[in-house]
């Protein structure tokens, strides 16, 4: 099959969603399908090898130009191609909220009325391009949101599948203005309906987005979350300890330390600071002394400042020297990394569609601890790699954190039951095989 997958790039950021479209169309190259990774915005960023197109269709700097500037449509296209090299995107959008939805309203109407918006002539580029030279069987949408021009290429190339994956559209909606979201909501309907098939990787997030778009659920399919597997399943000799600084983040596990790691984007909603409050709370207990909190992730300057204030509060209940930042590690680093926690919890406080990051602990021989709530309850259940706490309850983490790291018995069990369940329903050549299907079917 010749498949086109289109993939939004996030502003220079590592994105989750960008790094599982990599690898599973990588996956679906392995298979022997012709799979193309075609990113829209922005280049993408991984932790592994890119395999994606180096040329960028619907430029951010482009369509944030003529979202602005509309006269800009009438500037010869040879004059404004210069906009859309990966390098000048890349540096255009480095230190800019690439992806703040409060400042993207209208410019999100605008790319979901496709070939009516003001980056008509952007869209049209596209769909002439798919439609004169690549002539493919299918092609994937990494998200609705970026999908303004299938009702054009329903029209203009009726034999080719249409596959939606949604994996967090919800979460950029909600943060739109009131009047705004209606509007874009209404929008997403329409194209929904030229839409073959919706990709889910939970059944909670297709119950939702079935309701949020009108969708049957009978236009769905729900494919288990899958990771690469292949670098966790290195032995720990085997990789390289993470090249940090000797003076602040390379910490040495001590004797009889119980470490609880955090392991996603550094950002309010992933709940580090849910996680730090748990942690402070059980600290004032001499008897947990043992128990210490380290963090990894990607950090963006314009949440420099939320860092800056968990450890602000984390100094002045005297627990510096129990918590550690560790940046953001390459691939290596991370498998590294994660192989010396004893336990992961990200306690996001929204209804996350996805958890990368449950499977990358547990495929690190990691249990996990999260709020039941979004996918991580039935990711938990599939995986039985963990528990779950109630959401928002500062308290019920901190208690649970506590009484796992006095059950030793309890967590050898999540280790061996998980691993086979990972294997068996979330590698990301399941996930490949499973995506051919949806794609020929």
């Amino acid at each position: 099959m010749k498949i086109v997958y289109l993939t939004a790039g996030a502003a220079g950021m590592y994105c989750g969603s960008c790094m599982h479209d990599n690898s599973l169309a990588k996956a679906m190259r392995a298979l022997g399908d012709d799979v193309l990774l075609q990113p829209v915005y922005t280049p993408i960023r991984t932790d592994e090898m890119d395999i994606a197109s180096d040329r960028i269709f619907l430029g951010g700097i482009q369509v944030y130009l003529l979202q602005q500037f509309p006269l800009l449509r009438w500037v010869p296209r040879f004059m404004r191609s210069w906009m859309d090299r990966p390098g000048i995107i890349s540096a255009a959008t480095r230190r800019a909220v690439g992806t703040d939805p409060a400042k993207l309203g209208d410019l999100t109407l605008s790319m979901l009325r496709g070939s009516h918006g003001r980056q008509a002539g952007e869209v049209e580029r596209l769909v002439q391009w798919l439609e004169t030279e690549i002539h493919p069987d299918a092609i994937i949408f990494s998200n609705l949101l970026i999908g303004g021009m299938i009702p054009v290429i329903a029209k203009r190339l009726p034999n080719t599948k249409v596959v939606v994956v949604l994996q967090g559209d919800d979460l950029f909606l909600e943060q739109l203005p009131d009047d705004v979201r209606a509007e874009a909501v209404e929008l997403c309907k329409g194209l929904a309906a030229d839409v073959d098939t919706f990709v889910t990787h939970s059944r909670f997030y297709r119950d939702k987005m079935s309701e949020l778009f009108d969708v049957p659920e009978s236009k769905f399919d729900v494919h288990p979350l899958s990771i690469d597997l292949k670098p966790f399943r290195e032995q720990a000799a085997e990789i390289e300890t993470p090249a940090t600084k000797p003076d602040d983040t390379n910490h040495a596990k001590q004797s009889g330390e119980f470490r609880v790691g955090f392991f996603a984007r550094i950002a309010p909603e992933k709940g580090l600071h849910v996680l730090a409050d748990a942690f402070e709370r059980l600290a004032t207990d001499p008897a947990h002394s043992h128990i210490t909190l380290h963090a990894a992730g990607w950090l963006g300057e314009h949440n420099q400042s939320y860092l800056d204030q968990i450890t602000s509060s984390l100094k002045a209940a005297g627990l510096s020297d129990r918590f550690h930042y560790h940046g953001s590690p390459s691939l290596e680093e991370k498998v590294s990394l994660m192989r010396t926690f004893d336990l992961l919890s990200v306690p996001a406080p929204y209804e996350d569609p996805k958890g990368l990051f449950l499977l990358e602990a547990i495929a690190s021989g990691v249990p996990v601890l999260q709020p039941a709530h979004g996918a991580f309850v039935e990711l938990v259940e599939a995986t039985q790699g963990g528990d779950c706490f109630p959401p928002h309850d500062v308290d019920a983490l901190s208690k649970a954190i506590v009484e796992l790291s006095r059950d030793g018995e309890r967590l050898n069990r999540y280790r061996s039951m998980s691993q086979a369940m990972l294997e068996q329903n979330h590698s990301i050549e399941a996930a490949a095989t499973r995506m051919r299907a949806t794609c020929s079917s």
